[in-house]
Formats: structure tokens, sequence, C-alpha cells
């Protein structure tokens, strides 16, 4: 490294530095190119190997100023090389679109914004049929306001209608003196007690049928034993026999281990 922070270099002897002749270099032929760094403004796929070139991908490219102009801006052509195989691939500036345009040697991958037909010259017949479609978008859009307010205003209709009825029911149901009435309420009162009576004659009858059925079985039997045959119970007699009882027996528990021959013992006194 100490090489390079040398202040004076060698001179041969026979240097002569009036030999040294300064001339012009000839005047560069066409547009000016200078070599730039930049970075690919767009996705591209070279159409030589097939190489994906990504965006932002660096570069060392020559940048040529074309004759061309978008009013008073300038047109730069910047010329790049492919990192695969090397191929020459050219793209020049859009201001129009405020955009980059591929020229030659690489093809610009689909993008949804482009797809929209952005960049491209909208003719007459493309611009009406735009016109037509936001028009009856527009419409369109219009119509469903309309709906809505038409919506609105007879769900508000419907709860003022709710209301008054509500209103007059309860006008109805008020006297003269202010007080409500309930003539509904006591009606339907009394189908209730109507009801409830009716179960219960029902019921009661059903459990008389069931105990006239078990006495008719127990005389059929007792009968049997003593080879007699009793009366059988009338209908009148049945109505005046008191209802059957559903209080709770508790049975006594059959000692089955006297049936089986075993003995307890007794406790030790």
């Amino acid at each position: 490294m100490s090489e390079r922070k040398v202040l004076t270099k060698y001179y041969p002897p026979d240097f002569d530095p009036s030999k040294i002749v300064r001339s012009r270099a000839p005047k560069q032929a066409g547009p000016k190119v200078q070599t730039v760094r930049l970075m690919a403004p767009f996705p591209m796929k070279c159409t030589a190997c097939g190489e994906y070139i990504y965006k932002g991908r660096k570069f060392n490219a020559r940048k040529e100023t074309t004759e061309d102009r978008y009013y008073s801006i300038p047109i730069y052509r910047f010329y790049i090389r492919c990192t695969r195989c090397s191929a020459e691939i050219t793209f020049k500036t859009d201001p129009k679109n405020m955009d980059y345009e591929c020229e030659r040697g690489a093809k610009r991958n689909t993008e949804p914004w482009r797809m929209n037909g952005l960049g491209k010259q909208e003719s007459d017949e493309e611009r009406l049929d735009r016109i037509e479609r936001e028009e009856e978008e527009k419409n369109a859009m219009e119509e469903l306001e309309t709906k809505t307010l038409d919506a609105k205003r007879e769900m508000a209709v419907a709860d003022a209608l709710d209301e008054i009825r509500t209103r007059n029911a309860r006008n109805e149901r008020m006297g003269k003196d202010g007080v409500e009435v309930t003539v509904t309420r006591e009606s339907r009162d009394d189908e209730r007690e109507r009801q409830e009576r009716e179960d219960e004659e029902a019921a009661r009858m059903a459990f008389m049928r069931r105990h006239e059925a078990l006495e008719e079985i127990i005389d059929d039997e007792e009968d049997e034993e003593a080879g007699e045959q009793a009366p059988p119970i009338t209908k009148e007699a049945a109505l005046q026999m008191p209802p059957p009882s559903f209080k709770r027996v508790v049975k006594k528990k059959k000692d089955h281990a006297a049936a089986l021959g075993i003995k307890k013992k007794k406790p030790l006194v």
C-alpha cells in the first residue's frame, strides 16, 4: 500500500516533455452519448435468452439525447446489456405518459395499470363509448340513490302508522274516566279458568275409570277365591267415591335374608 502514497513518480532519463503534443479529438458524429449509472425503470424479459430483469436492477448504461421532443422536453434513450447473454437492450423516456418505453432487445412484463389502456391514444369512438358508459353508471347511481330514499321514506311511513295504531288501541282500551278497560283481560281469565276446570274434570274422570278397573279386578279375584260374584259398581256410586290420593307412601322393605334362610346375628348386649 505504500507505493500508492508517493508524491513523485519515476521519469526515465530520456523523457522529453516537449515531444508531447496536444491534439483535439475528432468531433463525435451523431447524438451525444455519455455513460451513466441507472436502475431498470420497469421489469422486463430479454428476448434473446429469456432472462428476467427486475425493476430497480442497476446498470452502467449509455445515455443518448434523441432529436425527438415532447413540446420542449427532450427525450433520452438508454442502452444497457443483458446480465446473462450481454444482448443490447434499448428503452427511452416517455414524458407524455410520465413513463418509459421499451424499444428493442427486451419485452416489458404485463402490469395491471397498463391493462387499462393508459398511454394509448384514445380515438373518437372509444371516447364516445367511454362517455356513454360513464353516463350509464351515473344514471345507475342516481337510480340507486332514489330507491334508497324511497325505501327510507316507506320505512318512516310504516313506523308512523304503527305508532298511530298503537295509540288508537291504547285509547280504545281507556274508559271515559281515563281508566284502562280490562274486559278483554277478564274474558281471557274466565276462559283460562274454564279450561282449567274442564281439565280437572277430565283428569278426575280418568282416575275414577282407573280406580273402577282396579276395583273390578280385585273383586273378581275375591269372588274367585270365595266363590261369590260381587255386584258391579254403578256410575252414580263411582261419581260419589272420593278422588284418589297421590300422597307418597313409604313401603316396608322385604326381608330377603329370611326367605333365603340366612339368620342375622343378634347384637351383643
